[in-house]
């Protein structure tokens, strides 16, 4: 697994991804001749599913899907509880920003598919379900003729089945509680917690949820050891992750590097920095649940010690980047838009405060704006991460927080000046057009 080095410093380091330029390795015979599914026949082998827990323990990786828990911990939590576990690949990538699992599954299924298998085993599952969101056609296609071929070869069998599940296509189905009411076939809301889904989840048996990119990670612990996976990224942070770069630059892309790399490195050296003549403004690290940084605090490692230090999160690793030509309550007003739309409903914080932090901000954006508005939204974000019922509220709440934080001076000049300071259009054939909510306006 080389390590290719990049201009000014940054390196990409593929685990995960190794091989995903090569063709044919979303096939049986292509992965298999290039080691597949070896970690899997050890697994089998001479590993017992206890010996398999301790090695993702000893290796110190941690969930890549957002909240960053010890795996080998959570898989523990699960093999010691009643009843027989359900293991469940989390592939409903819904973040905004986000798009490394659907890469993974499109042109590594198998991989994907292998790691499952092997936490199945170790927890000592029966039933294993990939949850593909919705709109991922090709990747569900990918991952069910992967579980065709794995079936069709033997390397499926004894007493775990497999599912191929499409999820409702809906952002909360991310949230691991409201993925399993999608399994029951109930509408995708959050369960209260205790019990977690590692004590109580599907049907009431202990449930296994990991990310898609969490369990790419598991063949190579088994074959190369943790040892070996600690000697990656930082004491701290251990492994790689798969960044997602995407916004103003040259050249967006997931690239998987080192977690401690510096984010500055992502941005300038692999996404090729922003468009020339600009300057760099902002950069949210980790999605856009997490907040946004100014480009005076993104000199910063990509860990989450180190984002939490600088007053971000590191998230799902997806990287979205912004110029001098972005306004920021724009951008926040966009992102508001996004978690009033997905808010499940459920819980009364989440689907008003989503709903008021939206109009406030396109008050403010269109020039309508009071400084009324600008303390009502402050006091939203106080309370809707405290009282909503998960962490949708807490993520609709950061990009507004943080652009309040740290470029309220543009709130401001909104309000003072009745207009938004940086024009807002897009271009459709060389004619300019205004930004508008798609969403129609009540009547009356």
């Amino acid at each position: 697994m080389a390590t290719t080095a990049k201009p000014g410093g940054a390196t990409e380091h593929p685990v995960v991804r190794e091989g995903i330029e090569r063709p044919g390795m979303d096939r049986l015979a292509t992965y298999r001749a290039h080691g597949g599914y070896a970690a899997l026949e050890a697994a089998a082998g001479g590993l017992t599913p206890q010996r398999v827990i301790e090695m993702v323990a000893e290796s110190g990786l941690s969930g890549r899907g957002g909240a960053h828990f010890p795996t080998g911990r959570k898989w523990e939590i699960v093999r010691a509880g009643g009843g027989t576990p359900v293991v469940v690949a989390n592939g409903d990538e819904s973040e905004p920003g986000a798009f490394k699992d659907r890469e993974l599954m499109e042109k590594l299924p198998h991989r994907v598919l292998e790691g499952a298998l092997i936490a199945a085993r170790a927890v000592g599952a029966d039933a294993l379900f990939l949850f593909i969101r919705g709109e991922y056609t090709l990747a569900r296609e990918r991952m069910q003729a992967a579980v065709d071929e794995a079936a069709q070869a033997g390397i499926i069998g004894g007493p775990v089945r497999v599912h191929v599940h499409a999820s409702a296509g809906a952002y909360i189905c991310g949230e691991e509680t409201a993925l399993i009411e999608a399994l029951e076939d109930n509408r995708p809301t959050p369960r209260g917690k205790p019990p977690y889904p590692a004590e109580a989840g599907f049907l009431g048996r202990p449930t296994l949820v990991n990310n898609v990119e969490t369990l790419a990670n598991i063949p190579a612990i088994l074959t190369r050891g943790a040892a070996w996976f600690r000697t990656l990224g930082t004491p701290g942070a251990p492994g790689t992750r798969v960044f997602s770069v995407s916004g103003l630059v040259a050249r967006p892309g997931n690239y998987e590097c080192e977690l401690g790399v510096p984010l500055l490195g992502l941005v300038d050296d692999l996404g090729g920095g922003v468009r020339e003549g600009h300057r760099l403004k902002a950069v949210i690290p980790g999605g856009t649940s997490t907040f946004v940084l100014p480009a005076g605090r993104a000199d910063v490692r990509m860990t989450p010690d180190d984002l939490k230090a600088a007053g971000s999160d590191l998230g799902t690793a997806s990287v979205i980047v912004y110029d001098d030509t972005v306004c920021m309550v724009d951008a926040a007003m966009n992102m508001a838009r996004f978690y009033r739309d997905q808010s499940c409903g459920k819980c009364t914080p989440c689907r008003d405060g989503t709903e008021l932090m939206f109009e406030a901000l396109v008050r403010i954006e269109e020039g309508r704006g009071r400084r009324s508005d600008i303390e009502g939204l402050m006091t939203l974000c106080d309370y809707t991460p405290r009282e909503s019922l998960c962490a949708l509220g807490a993520g609709a709440v950061a990009p507004v927080l943080s652009t309040l934080t740290h470029f309220r001076d543009e709130y401001d000049a909104h309000v003072a000046e009745g207009r938004c300071p940086i024009r807002r259009t897009f271009e459709v054939d060389g004619e300019c057009f205004p930004v508008l909510d798609p969403r129609p306006k009540p009547s009356g």
